[in-house]
């Protein structure tokens, strides 16, 4: 098959499908879906923060951003479903896309490099716009730049449409990590023989879950792959590796840090909210309050948001605007009133702005929103939970819980030790210093997901690049002269590792074309 553009595909259009009612309506099937999430929430609580290299917040970095055609072009790739089993049905294809950028490329002839951006829980649209990491290098180094994307995401959907693959736990079953390695395994194999790049070395790279992805893979598929950049991967939360209350300790240690006076009154609010809401007419009190889009029902509701918003604010805690401390300036101001409400509502305009009506607004049950929960539901077991020691109301993470919960809604129950069992995660470093290398662990201390990412180095070759006050993968996201300069530090330190791993192939690669063949008697 040539390696030329293809008519794209319909676009699907999305919709959930429950497992045990494909009958039902879309509209009943959403409010199905909202009133499962609601439940979680307010029963185990806390769902698993999205694992995205970019704020879930900031439309402006999701919405769908025309693709440069000059410069990037669109493929689509005929992959199997099933890579790890021989029935009839496991033969069944569907259209897997890929973005490529021939700009820099120095050409298969020269054996120039190929970077390959893993996508992970979202579509791929905005990937060569947002992950800046590969065209602010790939000049430097004559590099070919490949976007993948992650199966049953944008327009990479079996079974012909979203409707059908997400129908039930057989058509969704094949929606999980390791058929997504095999897939990029299949594509780059695809690209390479296409492209005459036999001699081309592939480095990989992913944010987030995609990090974890780009690092997985080189330890899976080592010979498609000379290294990999996992950037914000949080490797280790899972199978109790990592403690249940990390998460949330770094999120209240960041306010903590911004301000003592920010968290304490953060940390009064909750009871304060209780309170108000005990009172007659409570709820109207605090709906007006808070300028909610509709007169709240629960006050977790109000709580659940709060909530959201410090967490997001600290996993993104990104220069110039750094928004916990904006959080904080609004908190601790006395713009709003002086009483505790006033107080957090402050913050909240501060981060939000005053515009527009606040919580409970319209609801977006996204494509990644349905994909996210259900990864998270089977293999992505990350037990977040909250303990004693923070600024929020403790919620301790319970299994049982949180398993009938996803049995509820998908008619299966979680694998909590697969991702250990699979990949490996324990004794990590005993483990990997005996076979692994060429990887790059990097992590900002401020991103509550670093508590679970590797963050000492396990041996020469598989480095772990932190910042102090980096957040959830600022290095992968464009440069710009506003950058701190521990932020261009750290970038310019993952280009140098980078580089050496490819002189070292070249040099590698040279030593075999010139040891004499062997021949038999």
């Amino acid at each position: 098959m040539s390696l030329k553009e293809r008519n794209q595909p319909q676009s699907h259009s999305f919709s959930f499908v429950a497992m045990k009612h494909p009958s039902l309506s879309f509209k009943w099937l959403l409010l199905i879906f909202l009133t499962c999430s609601t439940h979680l929430t307010a029963t185990h609580s806390l769902t698993i923060p999205r694992l995205s290299p970019i704020p879930e917040w900031e439309p402006t970095l999701h919405d769908p951003v025309a693709i440069d055609a000059e410069e990037v072009k669109e493929f689509y790739f005929k992959q199997i479903l099933d890579h790890f089993n021989y029935r009839p049905e496991s033969y069944t294809t569907f259209q897997q896309r890929y973005l490529i950028n021939f700009k820099y490329w120095g050409g298969a002839n020269s054996s120039a490099p190929i970077f390959a951006y893993f996508g992970a829980e979202a579509p791929i649209d905005n990937s060569p716009n947002t992950i800046g990491f590969l065209t602010d290098n790939a000049a430097s180094f004559n590099a070919l730049l490949v976007y993948i994307e992650h199966r049953y995401y944008g327009k990479s959907v079996p079974f012909g449409s979203r409707e059908e693959a997400l129908k039930n736990a057989s058509t969704i079953g094949y929606f999980n990590s390791a058929q997504a390695l095999a897939d990029y395994a299949a594509i780059l194999k695809h690209i390479k023989k296409t492209l005459h790049a036999k001699n081309s070395p592939v480095v990989v790279i992913g944010g987030s879950y995609g990090g974890m992805l780009a690092s997985w893979f080189r330890l899976r598929y080592p010979h498609l792959a000379i290294g990999a950049l996992a950037s914000s991967a949080p490797i280790l939360y899972f199978d109790n590796i990592t403690p249940q209350n990390g998460y949330y300790s770094v999120v209240a240690r960041d306010y903590r840090e911004a301000s003592e006076t920010c968290y304490k009154t953060i940390l009064k609010s909750w009871s304060e909210i209780r309170r108000v809401a005990s009172q007659p007419n409570g709820l109207v009190t605090l709906s007006q309050r808070f300028n909610t889009c509709h007169t709240l029902n629960q006050p977790y509701e109000l709580m659940d948001y709060l909530r959201s918003m410090y967490v997001y604010a600290a996993q993104y805690n990104q220069p110039p605007k750094y928004p916990v401390s904006v959080i904080c300036g609004g908190i601790d101001g006395t713009s709003l009133g002086s009483d505790t409400l006033s107080k957090i509502y402050a913050g909240v305009v501060a981060y939000r702005g005053n515009s527009t009506c606040k919580v409970n607004g319209p609801t977006n049950v996204s494509e990644t929103t349905v994909g996210w929960r259900w990864q998270t539901c089977s293999e992505m077991v990350i037990p977040i939970g909250i303990g004693n020691d923070t600024m929020f109301e403790p919620v301790p993470f319970s299994l049982k819980s949180y398993a009938k919960g996803c049995k509820e809604q998908f008619g299966v129950s979680p694998r909590p030790h697969w991702i250990t069992t699979y990949y490996g995660g324990h004794n990590i470093k005993l483990v990997l210093r005996r076979f692994g290398s060429n990887i790059i662990f990097s992590n900002g201390l401020r991103d509550p997901y670093s508590i679970a990412g590797v963050l000492d180095n396990i041996s020469d070759n598989l480095v772990a690049v932190h910042t102090v006050n980096g957040s959830h993968c600022l290095d992968l996201l464009r440069a710009n002269q506003s950058d701190p300069g521990w932020l261009v530090e750290q970038r310019k330190k993952e280009i140098k590792i980078i580089k050496r791993w490819i002189t070292q192939y070249y040099a590698d690669l040279d030593a075999l074309k010139d040891k004499p063949k062997f021949h038999s008697n």
